[in-house]
């Protein structure tokens, strides 16, 4: 297909022996993909939530029953409907719901500020968003000053047992706000089947497998946000090159679903590829380590997904000690760089916990939904992220150019495949910086980091060409958070940085120049701190803001963020030296003090 990359195919062939190297996509939606294997294994378990358990034809059921009410509501084809939930139940059946009318699913992160979602609600030109009835005051602060959508708000109690409901209404229920009935705007969960189970018109919809389905959200070269237009083949295709890279699969295999419905690699791999072929699998709403341990231990299940930071954290938490792993099949690691390190540690952990597996790293972008390269069932190179799917090609080139380097060498990676986007939502400058046609003819994605190939078509990533901080396997861009700090009455300039930390990768610190006038005092960074909880989403927030007089310029004006990188990382260095001095000092004392009889 592609001579200058046919060199994956060896490692591939060898990994993977009579498996085909490329493979038929049907033209179907990703509703009718989960539909086909629900006829296959209609009393298999789709989902668990909390305990509650949920057969394919059960699933199937409440995705076509959702899919009257939100027909019922007036939602058409074409019309994008925001989905702000963590993983439930609701927010599995409304996706698929509404890729069965022929509209689309705008996945944000339930833990945005009242400023982000007011910009993707705006940027999606969301008709309806479903929500959880505690993040319900967010949407009514931004009614304050914009119209908003119709809101659908569920409950975490409706997708619980009988019993389990009223244990969650005397407790964490009690928490919440009852949403008002005064609110016109509202819709509840309940209400919405009720309004599915009356409706009697048409309401399925046929679609192309390359009709848009999903928007999901990154930085783009710029760093600013951009909404990424995903269609039905990219997550069908995804599934089907990720099954036929796991011969080990089987139909009814378990996967504890901790990564969000928000994130390409929790909806792409975790929720759409098991349920495609007739997998359970087990929603996580909220993740920590105490819960996640416990999960491992009751619902052994045979695969796990995640970022680097999960790992580190179970490997970390005491509650692991006696939890027995023989279940797992398979272990992912993605979201962000897998340390040579932290990998040893934990293939070592799993090897201590009855597993006879490794942790298999792989590598992929949001912008073709999540994974493109993983590490082969049979070999690993220290430092690669493994070989390319099938189908889906990589090639490096010289930064800034189209023009391909030789094995070896590094330079921008840059991957074409099935899963690569249509594009950026409204920004087709943008899109023309990140797709471009090459002399081969072909459309390549060009994703911004730094790697190699060798000879044998192992990938190794090197860096991040892009200004971009990783913390918990999420993409932060500083000049969208300088943006927000520098509209603030009392900012005149700042400049974000990613601070090393041992259980992020990176934090989050801020340093600004406060406009004349101003003073630096505690009261200020107090403020500043509030403003940042109301405009800036929890896993972006600076656990630190520094003031200076005046920030660092280069020659032609810009802000040297390299030079607070490099400030920042010599107190770090000096501050470790002085801890140190402190443990030696003490005991060199001891040994020239004089002995006293």
């Amino acid at each position: 297909m592609i001579e200058a990359n046919e060199a994956v195919k060896a490692p591939w062939l060898k990994a993977y022996g009579d498996l085909p190297f490329h493979l038929e996509y049907p033209d179907t939606t990703m509703f009718e993909n989960v539909e086909r294997i629900a006829k296959q294994y209609p009393d298999y378990i789709a989902f668990e939530f909390l305990g509650k358990s949920t057969t394919y034809s059960e699933f199937i059921a409440n995705i076509r029953r959702t899919a009257k009410g939100l027909t019922a509501m007036g939602i058409k084809e074409n019309d994008r409907v925001t989905i702000c939930m963590p993983n439930t139940p609701q927010g599995v059946i409304t996706f698929y719901a509404l890729n069965l009318i022929g509209a689309i699913s705008n996945m944000i992160h339930p833990l945005s500020s009242e400023g982000e979602i007011a910009f993707y609600l705006e940027e999606s030109e969301s008709v309806a968003a479903l929500t959880l009835d505690q993040f319900y005051p967010k949407f009514a602060e931004i009614a304050k000053t914009k119209a908003i959508p119709k809101l659908i708000i569920a409950n975490i109690g409706d997708a619980l047992s009988p019993i389990k409901r009223l244990g969650y209404k005397l407790t964490e229920g009690r928490k919440i706000a009852k949403v008002p009935e005064s609110d016109k705007n509202v819709i509840l969960w309940n209400d919405l089947m009720s309004l599915g189970d009356s409706y009697t018109g048409p309401y399925e919809v046929k679609r192309k497998a390359t009709d848009p389905a999903v928007i999901l959200y990154s930085g783009g070269t710029s760093g600013k946000t951009k909404g990424i237009l995903l269609s039905n083949l990219n997550f069908n295709a995804l599934a089907e090159q990720t099954i036929t890279v796991n011969p080990i699969y089987d139909p009814g295999d378990r996967v504890l679903a901790v990564m969000p419905i928000f994130h390409g690699f929790g909806l792409g791999i975790s929720i759409h590829t098991f349920l495609s072929y007739g997998g359970t699998c087990i929603l996580v709403p909220r993740f920590n380590a105490q819960t996640y341990a416990e999960l491992l231990r009751k619902q052994r299940p045979n695969f796990i997904a995640g970022v680097p930071t999960l790992y580190e954290a179970l490997l970390r938490n005491s509650d692991m000690d006696d939890v027995d792993l023989s279940c797992l099949k398979g272990v992912f690691s993605g979201g962000d760089s897998l340390s040579i390190e932290l990998k040893k540690k934990f293939d070592k952990f799993l090897a201590d916990h009855n597993a006879n597996i490794q942790v298999r790293e792989g590598y992929g972008m949001t912008e073709c939904v999540t994974a493109s390269c993983l590490t082969p069932l049979s070999e690993s190179r220290e430092g690669s992220i493994g070989v390319p799917y099938p189908d889906t090609y990589y090639k490096i080139v010289k930064v800034n150019t189209t023009e391909e380097v030789p094995y070896g060498e590094e330079g921008e990676i840059c991957l074409t495949g099935p899963t690569m986007m249509l594009g950026y939502l409204n920004n087709p400058e943008e899109t023309a910086e990140t797709l471009k046609k090459h002399a081969d003819g072909l459309t390549w994605l060009h994703t911004g980091d730094l790697g190699m190939m060798d000879e044998d078509g192992f990938v190794y990533f090197r860096q991040r060409i892009k200004r971009m901080i990783v913390s918990s396997g999420y993409n932060i861009y500083p000049s969208a958070l300088e943006n927000i700090f520098d509209a603030h009455e009392k900012v005149l300039m700042s400049c974000i940085i990613g601070v090393p930390d041992e259980l992020k990768i990176q934090k989050i610190k801020a340093f600004v120049q406060l406009k004349p006038g101003i003073k630096p005092t505690q009261e200020v960074k107090d403020e500043l701190f509030a403003y940042c909880r109301k405009n800036i989403a929890k896993y972006s927030m600076p656990y630190d803001i520094e003031f200076r007089e005046e920030l660092p310029r280069t020659l032609v004006g810009k802000v040297a963020y390299k030079i607070l990188e490099q400030e920042e990382a010599d107190r770090r260095v000096a501050e470790a030296q002085a801890k140190a001095m402190e443990t030696v000092l003490p005991a060199e004392a001891e040994q020239k003090a004089p002995v006293v009889g």
